[in-house]
């Protein structure tokens, strides 16, 4: 963090410098992109440069804000394209991540930062603060998500913004249910002399209203039904506000937007508006939380356990260890890259990976560094244990066995098509794990030996990457962003059989003779496992809307636990799927809900909550 902070003051330092001719006259000219998508297609770099090279030839133009959705899906060689173009321009410019950059981020959103040299910033210009951060969803399928980091930052620098100067706040969601934490960004600004958000993300020009806030949606950098690739041209004249369509052509449309800006704007107290609550607490009153820990950071996985020790990692490259009894802090351990990784435990010792490309084995007493695999890139993947052997995916196109004891290579599989993200299924007979190639991997678990290989081949966007795939009576079972869940034949890879439902979020019975789907919207469905036609055992019209949350299903006492990208768990009845009850924890994605026994489990959510509820 403090290198961040070094680098995001030198920054802002000189374009303070740069922009003061500007402030005193009292005018100011500034270029707003979105979603150029560097990668989605040949012509996508192409409508960048043109829009650049437009920038470049007008000197009323002071600095350059983009966004979010600079790539298309995140990737190293995305990133680097578009920092490479962005060398053309001539003029500052300050960047922000959007959903495409961080969902399917290889380096688990660490190569943004390393080109770019922040997720964040705050800049004066024609006394207005311009504040920005990134949304996410980081890693995972989910609303936005303001990472906890960012709102902790946003919170601060706001608070220290006199009273009277305005602010602009640029972000790539708009501020509303888009954004699962939306009410705590609106709060945050509310503070202060809020004038404007600025979002992108719905690739059109619109006027917005978020509580009271005025703001502007603007088009994407992608040639629109006309052909022409273009951007939004901002025009500040004292207290008016004008925003232009500008076409990359070199041809300006009228002004289809004009903001009055008004001094020391406020929000009043007494006008309430519509947000997520938790009054669905107070109808299904079955689940106690016994302790809940607020980190300062995202978590983006779920937790082990061993013995009385909880452990995590967050975003901030933290690996924790709480006692299970209190929720109190044990131990600590830093790594130096984000962490997206459930850890894995056996015995004494727990593995877990960071996005620093190691895969760490930690003493679960002390924290203590009993071995430490590196990996050459990222490594988001959750290992998986059996026996004395640790079986893990990188992002390197590498799939890895070593000894749990020792830390040595027993065996890599090196021809990975896409990065690894989830967590494999092992037994005796395979190891089988997804990755973002499309492809669907079985390994021999003693020698490593390529079993199969399968894809449903409708490209890395649709891949079984996210899902944790399950196994029961010789099939394996995987759901895909297709919404097709598929049973395949474990020993030979051939599709069994596939049915409509399901996108990344799946669990098995305690029995395993059933495995459970959650549908994007409202359903879950139980399938057989025993024949080998999609046969469906029952369909659970929960009501949980529109949902996309790819956190594994869990089963205990009965009951199965459904995640949701809302901080809502659903807890059904395994006989009939009929709703138990119903807990909002959060207003951020649940990840795995751990089972521990007792009628107790073990919950995280996105935005750094680790919760042990009893039901």
């Amino acid at each position: 963090m403090k290198q961040k902070t070094l680098i995001l003051i030198f920054h802002f330092c000189l374009v303070s410098l740069h922009l003061k001719a500007q402030q005193d006259i009292g005018q100011l000219t500034f270029a707003f992109m979105a979603d150029i998508h560097i990668g989605s297609s040949q012509g996508a770099a192409d409508d960048f440069i043109a829009s650049i090279d437009d920038i470049n030839g007008q000197e009323r133009v002071s600095f350059v804000i983009l966004a979010g959705d600079i790539t298309e899906f995140g990737s190293d060689e995305e990133i680097r394209l578009a920092k490479m173009l962005l060398n053309r321009l001539n003029k500052p410019y300050y960047i922000l991540s959007g959903n495409h950059d961080s969902k399917w981020s290889e380096s688990g959103c660490n190569t943004f930062f390393q080109e770019f040299g922040y997720e964040f910033f705050s800049f004066d210009a024609l006394d207005i603060r311009f504040l920005g951060c990134n949304s996410g969803p980081n890693m995972r399928m989910a609303p936005a998500l303001v990472p906890r980091e960012a709102i902790l930052w946003l919170d601060s620098v706001v608070v220290a913004t006199p009273l009277e100067q305005p602010i602009i706040f640029i972000n790539h969601y708009p501020l509303d249910e888009a954004m699962l934490n939306y009410g705590e960004v609106l709060d945050i600004l509310k503070k202060r002399n809020i004038q404007l958000a600025m979002c992108g993300h719905g690739h059109a020009n619109r006027v917005l209203d978020f509580e009271g806030i005025p703001a502007m949606m603007g088009r994407s950098n992608l040639k629109n039904r006309n052909g022409d690739p273009g951007y939004t041209l901002v025009w500040i004249d004292g207290s008016k506000i004008d925003f232009q369509e500008r076409l990359a052509s070199g041809r300006s449309l009228p002004t289809w937007f004009t903001l009055r800006m008004s001094q020391g704007k406020s929000y009043p107290n007494h006008i309430s508006y519509p947000r997520p609550n938790y009054s669905i607490n107070a109808t299904y009153p079955q689940l106690n939380v016994d302790w809940k820990v607020q980190d300062n950071s995202d978590v983006g996985a779920g937790v082990a356990l061993s013995s009385n020790r909880v452990i995590y990692g967050n975003t901030q490259g933290e690996v924790k260890a709480l006692d299970i009894v209190t929720g109190e802090t044990v131990w600590s351990v830093q790594t130096s890259g984000k962490i997206f990784s459930t850890p894995a435990v056996s015995g004494k010792r727990v593995v877990i990976a960071s996005t620093d490309g190691n895969l760490y084995c930690l003493d679960i007493a002390s924290g203590a560094t009993l071995w430490c695999y590196h990996s050459s890139r990222a490594v988001v993947a959750s290992p998986a244990i059996m026996g004395n052997s640790v079986f893990v995916g990188s992002s390197e196109g590498l799939f890895t066995a070593l000894s749990l004891s020792s830390g040595k290579v027993l065996w890599r599989y090196h021809n990975i098509d896409g990065f690894i993200e989830s967590k494999p299924f092992v037994d005796r007979e395979g190891i089988y794990i997804g990755s973002w190639g499309s492809h669907l991997y079985a390994f021999h678990p003693v020698n490593g030996k390529l079993l199969w290989d399968w894809s449903n081949g409708k490209g890395r966007g649709l891949s079984p990457a996210a899902v944790w795939p399950v196994k029961a009576n010789g099939k394996l079972f995987v759901v895909t962003p297709e919404r097709i869940t598929y049973a395949i034949d474990a020993k030979t890879g051939k599709t069994i059989w596939s049915a409509p439902g399901g996108r990344e979020s799946i669990g098995i019975s305690s029995d395993k003779k059933q495995i459970y789907i959650k549908t994007m919207q409202d359903t879950v469905i139980a399938f057989s496992t025993l024949s080998n036609t999609a046969e469906t055992v029952w369909k659970s019209h929960v009501g949980f809307g529109y949902e996309i949350a790819p956190s594994p299903i869990s089963v205990q006492d009965g009951l199965l636990f459904v995640p949701t990208d809302k901080g809502v768990i659903y807890a059904l009845q395994e006989r009939d799927g009929s709703v138990q009850w119903v807990h909002k924890l959060s207003n951020a994605l649940i990840n795995y809900i751990l089972p521990i026994g007792n009628r107790k489990i073990l919950v995280t959510t996105m935005d750094g909550k680790i919760i042990q509820a009893s039901y």
